[in-house]
C-alpha cells in the first residue's frame, strides 16, 4: 500500500457565499398602471346588461309599491298617488298573505329536501355503475333538464289526470287499491304534492350533474384511510365525502331555495291559469293581485317582499361560504 493511500485527504472549506444585496438594491417589479381597474373594465359589459335588463324593472317595482296604482292610473285617467307604506301595511295585515307565505315556505322546503336527497343518491349511484350506463343516465338527465317547463307541466297533467292518467292506472293494479277517477287536484295538499314532484323532477338533473363533478374531487386516499380505520360506507360518506362536498351542497341548496320559492309556471299552467286559493304561492299570489284584481301597487308590494325574503336567503348563503373559506 502506498503512502498516498494511507494519507487522509485534507478537508476543503466550503466556498463563502456573498451576502444578499440590501432590499433597496433589489430590482423592483413594476406593476402596470391601472391594474385595479382592469377587472371592472372586464365586468363592465356584463354589469351594463344586468342594469339594462333588471335595473329599470326593479326600480319600477319599488316605485309602484309606494303608490296607488290601478286601472285608472294605468290608462292615464288619474295620476299615480304616493301612499307611503299603506300597500305594505295592507299586505302584512292580510291573513291570506301569511297563509300564502307559510304555504310557499313549506312547498320550497319539501322540494329542496327531496331534490337534494334524490340528487345525492343518484350522484353516488353514478359512481358505481359501468361507463356506458353512466353515459346513458347522463343523457337522460340532460334531456329531462332541457325539457321546457310548459311541456313538462303538460306531461304531468296527463300523468295525474283523473280519467286517463297513467299514475292512477298503475296504482289501481296494486291489490286493494282503486284510484281510477281520483282527482289529485281536488285538495290543496295533494295537488301541491304533484306540483312539488314536477319541480323536483326538473331540478334533480342539475343537482346530480353538479354533485357528480364534485365527487370526482374527493381524494381516494382519504376514503381508503377511513376504511382502514374501520369506517363503513356511512362513516366514509359522513366524515370524508360530505366535508369535501360541503361548499357545493351549500351552493346547490341556496339555489334550490331561491328557485323553489320563485316557482310560478308550474302552478300557473297546472291550474289552467287560475290557481285556486289553496294553490297560491307568493309569485302566483302577486300575479293575481296585480293582473286579476288589477291592484298593481299591492302586487308590486308583494313582489318586493318576496325579493327581500330571497335576499335573506342569499345573505345566509354568503355567510356560510365565508365561514367555509375561513376554515380552509
Amino acid at each position: 500500500m502506498s503512502a498516498a493511500d494511507t494519507t487522509t485527504p485534507a478537508k476543503v472549506p466550503p466556498p463563502r457565499q456573498a451576502p444578499p444585496p440590501p432590499a433597496d438594491d433589489l430590482p423592483r417589479v413594476r406593476r402596470p398602471s391601472g391594474g385595479a381597474a382592469i377587472p371592472w373594465l372586464l365586468l363592465a359589459p356584463c354589469l351594463l346588461v344586468l342594469a339594462a335588463v333588471m335595473g329599470y324593472p326593479l326600480a319600477r317595482l319599488v316605485t309602484l309599491s309606494f303608490q296607488k296604482f290601478g286601472q285608472s292610473q294605468l290608462w292615464g285617467f288619474q295620476p299615480a298617488e304616493s301612499v307611503g307604506l299603506d300597500n305594505f301595511a295592507k299586505v302584512v295585515g292580510d291573513g291570506e298573505f301569511w297563509a300564502v307565505v307559510l304555504r310557499t315556505l313549506v312547498f320550497a322546503a319539501g322540494a329542496v329536501v327531496f331534490t337534494m336527497v334524490i340528487g345525492m343518491a343518484l350522484a353516488l349511484l353514478l359512481q358505481r355503475v359501468s361507463g356506458w350506463l353512466k353515459v346513458l343516465i347522463n343523457i337522460v338527465l340532460v334531456a329531462s333538464w332541457g325539457m321546457p317547463v310548459i311541456v313538462a307541466t303538460t306531461v304531468f297533467k296527463w300523468l295525474f289526470d283523473s280519467d286517463y292518467g297513467v299514475f292512477n292506472a298503475l296504482l289501481s293494479k296494486l291489490p286493494g287499491v282503486e284510484m281510477i277517477g281520483h282527482n289529485w287536484f281536488a285538495s290543496g295538499p295533494e295537488g301541491l304534492a304533484v306540483i312539488m314532484l314536477l319541480v323536483v323532477w326538473g331540478a334533480v338533473p342539475f343537482v346530480v350533474i353538479t354533485l357528480s363533478a364534485g365527487l370526482t374531487q374527493v381524494p381516494k386516499e382519504l376514503e381508503e384511510a377511513a376504511r382502514l380505520d374501520g369506517a363503513g360506507s356511512w362513516g366514509v360518506f359522513r366524515y370524508v365525502t360530505l366535508p369535501v362536498l360541503k361548499p357545493i351542497i351549500v351552493m346547490l341548496t341556496t339555489l334550490s331555495v331561491i328557485w323553489d320559492m320563485g316557482v310560478f309556471p308550474q302552478v300557473f299552467v297546472m291550474r289552467g291559469g287560475h290557481p285556486e286559493p289553496e294553490f297560491q304561492v307568493l309569485n302566483t299570489y302577486s300575479y293575481d293581485r296585480a293582473f286579476v284584481v288589477n291592484d298593481y301597487a299591492q302586487g308590486s308590494a308583494i313582489a318586493l317582499i318576496t325579493v327581500l325574503l330571497l335576499l335573506g336567503v342569499v345573505a345566509v348563503y354568503m355567510r356560510q361560504m365565508l365561514k367555509i373559506g375561513e376554515v380552509e
